[in-house]
């Protein structure tokens, strides 16, 4: 380590034990909670230090500040879609919540359809869909080329829409069962 190098990490040493409570202080105020708080103040840090040959003698801390409150919008930035809260949102607030059975229903329609599809075509829909692999990547775990894969693909999905088509067919052909009427319910409707 060179002298010049050796006397850089003690003056920045120094700063960072004299302002390393204010900023901390600062970035608090600016997070409210005191684990954000000393990461943001760390990162500030890690960014005062490289930039610390440019920084200007008696002015360390104002960069230092400079450079935390600029990180902190950079985060809130990223990050301001994202609603931190204890709780997840009640069921029904504007989004439709399906139910396990439901769920379990979907799936196994998905498999069965999948197990009408030909062999290569269902291989396919699977790497490409499923496992989102690219074409190229399909390609090269079947031995086939992309045209192939492409082909399959395109049919593979034809046949599945025209599949499901048919089943909501049949399932609304068929329709909700009604229960017939008790007997007290049939004697009250003839009177």
């Amino acid at each position: 380590m060179s002298r010049r190098s050796a006397a850089r990490d003690a003056d920045f040493t120094a700063f960072m034990e004299q302002a390393g409570p204010a900023l901390l202080r600062t970035a608090w105020l600016l997070t409210g909670d005191h684990h954000r708080a000393q990461e943001l103040t760390q990162a500030s840090l890690v960014k005062t230090y490289v930039a610390w040959p440019r920084v200007r003698e008696g002015e360390a801390l104002a960069y230092a500040r400079r450079v935390l409150v600029n990180y902190r919008t950079d985060v809130w930035r990223a990050t301001r879609r994202e609603l931190v809260t204890d709780s997840p949102p009640e069921a029904g607030s504007g989004t439709s919540r399906r139910d396990a059975v439901t769920t379990s229903d979907d799936r196994d329609l998905v498999v069965r359809l999948l197990r009408t599809l030909p062999e290569q075509q269902r291989t396919v829909v699977v790497l490409r869909y499923y496992t989102d692999l690219s074409e190229q990547a399909t390609a090269e775990v079947l031995g086939i080329s992309v045209g192939a894969v492409k082909s399959a693909g395109s049919r593979g999905l034809a046949a599945l829409r025209s599949a499901l088509a048919a089943a909501e067919a049949a399932d609304a052909s068929v329709g909700p069962t009604s229960a017939s009427p008790t007997p007290t319910e049939r004697d009250r409707s003839v009177r």
